[in-house]
């Protein structure tokens, strides 16, 4: 089976393997070793995210991002907690009701037409704590970068810190992308994670290059006490873990994740440059990371999308997302914008 004419702009998910990250996983293939990760490739790993995020890290390696966030979630809460969340996060949109589901928690939902959250939001729903006829907020979740491309500085995200700890709350981040918003800042993860007061970090390398594999986090690691039990009774303890541990290991010490990252957000960018050059083309949101939102009129969308994959973001808009990739070509741009154009002549 041949391989598609034109790579697509929905997901940085549709991507294949980076080669790098392939190799880990062949060079891990050999032998036998003890399942369930008690394994050296999983203890390797766990090192060198302590490297990345601080000494009093703990991880675990799980299947897939949604267990990542509805684990991270599960193991701070109780069923009459409630998560906060801006309404575009991926725990609100697109896990199926998973986080419901399995915490038993109500999700909060905040409008945020930027995706973030701010503490002065927040703050307007921080009441009848301690009322038992209530639902007590116990978590802030936040995504970054947000679901809209964009990036939360570290001064935003110690705000957002410092109002959870004031309110007795938890602060959660969903860090699929955490290496676009790392590259993105110019700056270390442990700067606007740890070290910004994030409790509990989802943190993901399958939209990066990696073949499959998430971990979920604790820069708190007073709360991971029970945690390896959520994770079995979940179904996310991965048997031959080491395949996983294996590409995260690789990730991080190669760098391959910045260079990986700083490519997917730079042909971000200039996709940006070339559409916005394009006449009926409106940009919606900043382009900070891999993703550029815009709203392109309705009728071209069906035949652009046979020629380039993409989601629509806003049917009632006509608000589109197209996402860049770590294997994005200028050439692939080229041919995208030239096609827009030519549909919309």
């Amino acid at each position: 089976m041949s391989a598609p004419e034109n790579r697509g702009f929905a997901s940085d998910n549709n991507a294949g393997i980076h080669p790098i990250l392939l190799e880990a996983i062949r060079e891990a293939n050999s032998g036998h070793v003890i399942a369930y990760g008690d394994d050296v490739y999983t203890r390797k790993a766990e090192t060198t995210f302590r490297k990345y995020f601080g000494p009093q890290t703990e991880v675990f390696f799980v299947l897939t991002g949604t267990g990542a966030n509805v684990l991270s979630l599960a193991s701070i809460t109780r069923s009459f907690h409630a998560v906060i969340s801006a309404g575009t996060a991926h725990i609100q949109v697109d896990e199926c009701g998973a986080p419901e589901k399995f915490t038993g928690c109500k999700l909060i939902s905040l409008p945020s037409p930027d995706g973030k959250l701010t503490a002065e939001k927040i703050s307007e729903h921080l009441h009848g704590l301690g009322v038992e006829h209530h639902v007590q907020p116990r978590v802030i979740s936040i995504s970054q970068p947000t679901e809209m491309g964009t990036v939360y500085t570290p001064a935003e995200i110690r705000a957002l810190a410092e109002l959870a700890k004031n309110s007795g709350l938890l602060l959660h981040m969903d860090g699929a992308r955490l290496a676009n918003a790392a590259v993105s800042l110019d700056l270390p993860f442990k700067s606007f994670t740890t070290d910004a007061g994030v409790d509990v970090l989802s943190f993901g390398g399958t939209k990066n290059g990696m073949l499959f594999g998430e971990s979920v986090v604790f820069l708190n690691p007073t709360l991971a006490a029970d945690f390896k039990y959520l994770r079995k009774q979940a179904m996310q303890l991965a048997s031959k873990m080491r395949f996983i541990s294996a590409q995260f290991e690789v990730y991080l010490s190669s760098g391959v994740w910045f260079r990986n990252a700083e490519h997917a957000n730079r042909m971000a960018r200039l996709l940006f440059e070339k559409v916005s050059c394009i006449k009926g083309i409106t940009i919606t949101q900043p382009v900070q990371a891999n993703a550029v939102f815009a709203i392109i009129p309705e009728k071209i969308i069906r035949p652009f999308q046979e020629k380039y994959f993409f989601y629509i973001w806003n049917e009632s808009t006509s608000e589109v997302r197209w996402m860049t990739s770590f294997d994005t070509s200028p050439e692939d741009l080229d041919g995208f914008c030239n096609s827009l154009a030519s549909l919309l002549a």
